[in-house]
């Protein structure tokens, strides 16, 4: 089965062709500046040649149409026809509590997807363009919307309520939804077999990025994350700076004349390890001008440590203890200084590390020193995979 997996952004557009019963990933590409200038670079992996190019994608549309004809053409393509393409998986940012699993996409689908558009104002008008963008250029071809929200939704009230006025969440929706979803759902699935399949599971999944967000899973389902009704929530992230006391912004804007829409600015684009370094929200720079003796550089390191490590320690507390602790996305997967600094002091949990399996980059691998009573493991992420099997389970009549 071949599975077209989208995640439109509102000017970008990244795919992959799959399969999700082997995991070959047959092309990949990424459409950006749509409505600009549009430039598209798509990989086939069989060998046949990158296009690498300016093209003009006055929309969506067109973006879509020329993905289609690179995927059969002679030079660049992997399918002999866009017939092969049995189904389409979008990523969808926010489902809010309409979503608990993935589903196919009809008209009713798209309308729940817009009432949440004042909870994703960046994202689901995004995500919906991408949408109707597949079926005016694939019509008949089911589509599937797999929810960056819809792992959490399996919360309990005292995790996902905030405490504010009740009628907020009954009138607004306002509550905990959490996102990275989709790659939570898929490193802690990863785990459990790592684990060898027990009954039940206690695991804390370490989303870090860029973005960055913890999940605690308890038994394959979530119950608890650190980010809330936005991506905002949670501890220091590359631009973000997650959990604030509500009074610095008062102080802030009644300081320097901010209005909401700037101070969210700054509290999003220009906090996080970036706003403490003054350097970069690339991790990668951050250790580059610590080693050089940059204090504030080594200052954010030591607050994204710090953080990390307090939500873990919480989550273990919540579930009453912890079988693991996985690493995933870019800095999870790929600084291992970062997840020594991380688990350093958790030694009273059971955690240990193996400093030679902690240096192991690009492949699922327990990290843990002999030993150890909680296990450490690295477990590249993969959303993309995850957005197709659901895709390919609910249009088979599996999911």
């Amino acid at each position: 089965m071949k599975i077209l997996v989208i995640n439109a952004g509102s000017s970008s557009l990244k795919y992959q062709l799959m399969d999700p019963a082997t995991n070959e990933v047959f092309a990949k590409g990424l459409c950006e500046r749509i409505g600009i200038d549009g430039h598209l670079k798509h990989t086939p992996n069989n060998g046949k040649a990158v296009f690498d190019a300016d093209v003009s994608m006055p929309t969506h549309a067109e973006g879509i149409q020329k993905v289609l004809e690179l995927l059969v053409s002679a030079d660049h393509g992997v399918i002999a026809s866009t017939d092969e393409i049995d189904a389409v998986g979008h990523r969808v940012v926010h489902g809010g509590e309409k979503f608990a699993a993935s589903t196919r996409i009809d008209a009713d689908v798209i309308k729940a997807i817009e009432d949440c558009i004042p909870l994703a104002p960046l994202h689901n008008p995004a995500n919906i363009t991408g949408i109707q963008a597949c079926q005016k250029v694939m019509p008949g071809v089911p589509m599937v919307a797999v929810f960056d929200t819809a792992f959490h939704m399996t919360m309990p009230e005292q995790a996902y309520i905030y405490p504010v006025p009740y009628e907020y969440y009954e009138k607004d929706q306002v509550r905990r939804y959490g996102f990275h979803g989709t790659s939570h759902r898929y490193v802690s699935a990863q785990a459990i077999q790592m684990l060898g399949n027990p009954a039940h599971s206690k695991i804390i999944t370490c989303h870090l990025g860029n973005g960055s967000s913890l999940a605690a899973v308890v038994d394959g389902k979530c119950a608890d994350t650190s980010m809330g009704l936005g991506p905002l929530a949670g501890f220091a992230m590359g631009t973000r700076s997650g959990d604030m006391d509500a009074t610095v912004l008062e102080y802030l804007m009644g300081r320097y004349g901010y209005d909401i829409k700037e101070m969210l600015n700054i509290l999003n684009k220009k906090s996080g390890v970036l706003g403490v370094s003054g350097v970069s929200s690339d991790f990668r720079d951050l250790d580059a001008a610590a080693a050089q003796g940059n204090h504030r550089a080594q200052l954010a390191l030591d607050i994204f440590q710090y953080q990390v490590k307090k939500f873990i320690g919480s989550y273990a507390a919540a579930m009453g203890g912890a079988d693991a602790i996985v690493f995933t996305a870019g800095v999870g997967e790929n600084s291992s200084a970062m997840r020594a600094r991380i688990v350093e002091g958790l030694e009273y949990m059971g955690v240990k590390i193996d400093p030679e399996k902690n240096k192991t980059r690009g492949q699922a691998i327990d990290i843990s020193a002999p030993g150890a009573t909680v296990r450490t493991l690295v477990i590249p992420t993969n959303e993309e995979l995850m957005i197709a099997m659901d895709t390919a389970n609910l249009i088979s009549g599996k999911g």
